[in-house]
């Protein structure tokens, strides 16, 4: 094996120790093992998914920067941009989030658009635009019809008509 592909070895093997320990609740131990992947072999997932514990902690601009380096390394790649877009959701910047939410939506490399699908909708639906609002919380439950959240999310903007 050569040292490139010696080093996407140790780099996956980094990665798959953070993400363990991140759904385990252990969310300095993952950062410190997403850091050490990417030093080994920087990939926009390793960036992104380093972002996503960044805002689980509560630190929205240091997951944007996460998130904005992982596009810089592969801007086909959809979750950072939708990431993006939910960090500025918390951060009650809708305008912003908007426009990364719909880089999400035509990102070529995306496996769950039923995210970006209900970013957009909690987006419109904050900005009065129920309609368009429960447009795309149908569209998040075309792509997964087990996405609970979206459900919720229609039923209640349904209520809203009544």
């Amino acid at each position: 094996m050569n040292k490139d592909g010696k080093q996407t070895e140790i780099a996956r093997t980094f990665f798959d120790k953070a993400y363990h320990l991140q759904m385990r609740g252990y969310l300095d131990r993952a950062a410190h093992f997403y850091r050490k992947s990417i030093e080994m072999y920087p990939t926009a997932k390793a960036h992104t998914f380093l972002g996503w514990v960044y805002s689980l902690k509560g630190l929205y601009i240091e997951a944007i920067e996460e998130c904005k380096k992982a596009i810089e390394l592969d801007p086909a790649f959809g979750n950072p941009y939708n990431d993006i877009g939910a960090y500025l959701i918390q951060l009650k910047r809708y305008s912003e989030a908007k426009q990364w939410i719909v880089k999400a939506l035509h990102a070529p490399k995306y496996e769950n658009y039923c995210f970006p699908n209900m970013n957009m909708g909690i987006v419109l639906e904050i900005k009065g635009d129920w309609d368009k609002a429960r447009y795309y919380y149908g569209k998040a439950l075309e792509e997964n019809p087990e996405y609970q959240a979206a459900r919720t999310a229609l039923d209640k903007l349904a209520g809203k008509y009544n």
